[in-house]
């Protein structure tokens, strides 16, 4: 086992809820961990006494139905301690709060981090800048449970008049969601994003490659521990500096975790993270005429109304319309594969009943 300096359980995010669910699983027999970095078949988990490396049982994989099964970032593991710095994962504590998406354009959930009290949702302020992207990052961070921050960062690049009136923009767009303008450069905001980060909370860093997330956590960490990348000139896009999601622990005693960038931010099953994030639209719509009005073009539409009159930004109209059809996109792939699965099992059961005519 690694060196490191004996902590409180507590410190490292542990608390009621996840000690609650290890004794409804009766798994008070095992020591705790919680995982740091995930690796091709194998983590690294944490437990107040040290680090292992850690895999999980044969079973679990034999019974794991999908990726949620397996453990993620930031999940409570339940393990057993081995020599050699070396534990068994014996099994995943329920999730207090998750973070999502769909990926590779497949029906397949990619899970960001598990057990996340905020999310930092952060965008540059030069070509990364886009108000729809925070909406898809803060749909998903609603539907987990997270509670979502916008860290704009890399503000020396523009003058003061072009930040206020970004500035403005979010306030505009996203009144109730806290505002953090950072530089790594200059080192402005460094000092109000450290106090924002509190003991045995963790924080998530999301956002496109390039925007500089390990940068910010290289600054909050103290020292450049992060590789961190340019962005490419032939491309003008960001590099996949950080290629593995990994969980740091701050002087402060805050966690953090570093995620790869991502260029597109498929749904997931967000419905409830749509109507919790557009609740101006979801309040209009409980007066619309028909109870499954689209907004799209049905008569005694109120969402419709307030769009031609002004009342509804026409912006945050359109991308609450396209996040929904998004999420109705992969629900309705869901069910038809619910129905594959399903007319699958009944030709295995027909099948086996033609084997027994046949054996008898």
């Amino acid at each position: 086992m690694n060196e490191i300096t004996k902590i409180k359980i507590e410190d490292l995010g542990y608390g009621e809820f996840f000690e609650s669910k290890r004794k409804e699983m009766k798994l008070d027999g095992f020591s705790v961990a919680r995982v740091m970095v995930e690796y091709r078949g194998s983590y690294k988990v944490r437990t107040e006494n040290g680090e292992y490396s850690a895999k999980i049982t044969g079973k679990q994989m034999f019974d794991a139905l999908s990726r949620e099964d397996y453990p993620a970032v930031g999940d409570w593991v339940a393990i057993t301690e081995l020599d050699a710095g070396q534990a068994v994962i014996n099994g995943i504590l329920p999730r207090k709060t998750i973070i999502k998406r769909k990926y590779n354009n497949k029906n397949e959930t990619q899970i960001i981090a598990a057990n996340i009290d905020v999310a930092f949702v952060v965008e540059s302020v030069n070509r990364d800048y886009n108000l729809n992207r925070f909406e898809r990052y803060f749909a998903i961070a609603n539907d987990g449970g997270v509670k979502p921050v916008i860290i704009l960062n890399k503000i020396d690049l523009i003058s003061r008049e072009e930040l206020d009136s970004k500035l403005d923009q979010l306030k505009n767009r996203f009144g109730d969601i806290d505002v953090i303008l950072t530089s790594t450069v200059t080192d402005e905001g460094l000092n109000e994003l450290k106090a924002s980060i509190l003991r045995g909370k963790t924080y998530c860093f999301l956002g496109s490659s390039g925007v500089g997330k390990s940068s910010l956590i290289n600054k909050l960490l103290g020292e450049n521990i992060i590789k961190t990348e340019d962005i490419s000139l032939s491309t003008g896009r960001g590099k996949h500096a950080t290629t593995n999601r990994e969980m740091y622990f701050l002087k402060n005693g805050g966690i953090v975790i570093d995620n790869p960038g991502m260029r597109e931010v498929g749904m997931a099953d967000a419905s409830a993270g749509i109507d919790n994030l557009f609740d101006e639209i979801t309040i209009l719509a409980k007066n619309c005429k028909y109870v499954d009005c689209t907004h799209v073009q049905e008569p005694g539409c109120e969402v419709l109304a307030a769009l031609k009159s002004g009342k509804l930004d026409e912006e945050k109209y359109t991308n609450y319309i396209n996040l929904k059809k998004e999420v109705e996109h992969y629900e309705l792939t869901d069910f038809e594969k619910r129905e594959k699965d399903h007319k699958f099992g009944k030709f295995i059961k027909e099948a086996q009943k033609e084997i027994k005519k046949y054996k008898y």
